[in-house]
């Protein structure tokens, strides 16, 4: 699983994708700091 974790002044939130292609993709919509990690 795929995990984008969005850091938001205050808040933190998380996005679960299954594919790397689909998370990536979605990270460039992304204007805040946001990290990519993978879990299993």
């Amino acid at each position: 699983m795929w995990v984008i974790t969005l850091f938001d002044e205050a808040n933190v939130r998380i996005f679960e994708y299954a594919e790397k292609a689909e998370a990536t993709n979605a990270l460039k919509n992304f204007n805040n700091y946001a990290v990519l990690t993978y879990t299993y």
